[in-house]
């Protein structure tokens, strides 16, 4: 199970074996069933979850009652609420499994802990911030510069994986269209 969390993190900072043994000391399994929830709007998120194999959603139930969809987590990625994890406050959004889910939990106070006694932590986690950060800022550059259509197919020629693990209309959540619209795109 932790096989590709060690080849992930070998990716961004060099780290010994002795290390890599204390870092899967503070990792705790989780396994989440299909439409199971890891986390629900209201609660405080605690931990940060690495993704050993599955898919995960998180999103918020808008105004209108409606689902968005924030972002997908697959294998080989890390997902949590940052605002509710570093705030400590309730969440407004939800993580649900969207297929049967491998998770390894590190808690908040096990990763403070684990900073200290492994620095290449904080430099782990440091490189994973900086490559989310550049990639909600293509998500949002790309959607005010290409037309809807545009925007599908650049989604869908990019993560052709997605479009076999994902539905259609989660897609189009996290596109922010409608499944209609969608379902209009692919007839062409």
């Amino acid at each position: 199970m932790t096989t590709n969390l060690i080849e992930y993190i070998k990716r961004y900072v060099a780290i010994s074996e002795g290390e890599i043994n204390l870092f899967k000391s503070y990792l705790k399994p989780r396994v989440l069933k299909k439409k199971e929830f890891l986390l629900n709007e209201g609660q405080i998120c605690k931990s940060r979850y690495f993704i050993t194999k599955g898919c995960v959603r998180l999103y918020y139930i808008s105004n209108k009652g409606n689902e968005q969809i924030i972002h997908f987590g697959i294998d080989n990625w890390w997902i949590t609420d940052y605002e509710s994890l570093i705030n400590k406050t309730p969440s407004n959004l939800y993580i649900q499994a969207t297929e049967n889910t491998t998770l390894l939990e590190l808690t908040q106070d096990k990763f403070d802990e684990l900073c200290l006694k492994l620095p290449q932590t904080e430099q782990l986690f440091r490189k994973i911030m900086e490559k989310s950060y550049i990639a909600s800022q293509k998500r949002i550059e790309y959607m005010f510069s290409l037309t809807g259509e545009e925007l599908f197919n650049d989604f869908i020629a990019a993560n052709p994986d997605f479009t076999k693990r994902v539905p259609q209309y989660m897609i189009a959540s996290y596109l922010g269209m409608s499944p209609e619209f969608v379902s209009k795109i692919k007839r062409k």
